[in-house]
């Protein structure tokens, strides 16, 4: 299994490597979704390995010099506290991989006021995601979060084992594209469940295992 793990991740990121050679990121991005998941599903190797993937993707387009957290909440266990995603994102301006500012910091980022729209939300390459209307719909972006950034606790698993099951559980997902079906529909954090957390599951419902990237620093000029 973990030979299988190894041979999805290195073909995700030869992938993206290739492609991101033609395409330089703007020196102020610090957000992005990611434009591949390690192709596991939501088992993304727990937060350390979903971090790990947000650095590879921004130093493969040139932004070599921030720190990048994935925006990702997960359920504490035994000697350690839940972890939110607001608090694992600095405290921004935060700007798309093409300089457009999408948020000035946590308050902004959690408001109707945030520039996350399917248009300011491209990932590392500079790319819209796919969002509903478009095929394949990729608009679900996997969080575990509340409208405010916060661990979503619901009557099952909402973070896919914390980020480490493509078998059983769900993951709570937003909307980057603002628009679809769930309880908050117009969310690009929390929007709905997703129908389980293997990679066909996740885009069965709507999704490829993609979420949101942030650096911890500001941009230079900041």
């Amino acid at each position: 299994m973990k030979s299988l793990l190894s041979l999805l991740l290195l073909s995700a990121l030869t992938l993206t490597t290739a492609t991101a050679q033609d395409f330089t990121a703007h020196e102020d991005m610090s957000f992005f979704i990611t434009s591949a998941g390690p192709g596991n599903g939501a088992d993304l190797g727990g937060l350390e390995g979903a971090d790990a993937h947000c650095q590879y993707l921004a130093e493969a387009v040139g932004s070599t010099e921030r720190d990048w957290r994935a925006y990702l909440s997960t359920h504490g266990s035994e000697g350690s506290e839940d972890v939110h995603a607001k608090d694992r994102i600095g405290e921004g301006p935060w700007y798309n991989s093409t300089g457009v500012l999408v948020a000035n910091d946590v308050y902004h980022l959690h408001s109707d006021e945030a520039n996350l729209t399917k248009e300011a939300s491209l990932n590392e390459l500079g790319q819209m995601v796919n969002g509903r209307g478009d095929s394949p719909n990729m608009h679900d972006v996997i969080t575990g979060s509340n409208l405010d950034g916060t661990l979503f606790v619901g009557e099952g698993d909402t973070t896919c084992g914390n980020w480490t099951s493509h078998g059983e559980g769900s993951a709570r997902v937003g909307h980057h594209d603002r628009t679809g079906g769930g309880e908050n529909p117009t969310s690009w954090n929390s929007a709905h469940g997703s129908r389980g957390c293997s990679q066909e599951n996740l885009q069965g419902t709507g999704g490829n295992g993609l979420y949101y990237c942030f650096a911890t620093t500001p941009a230079k000029d900041n």
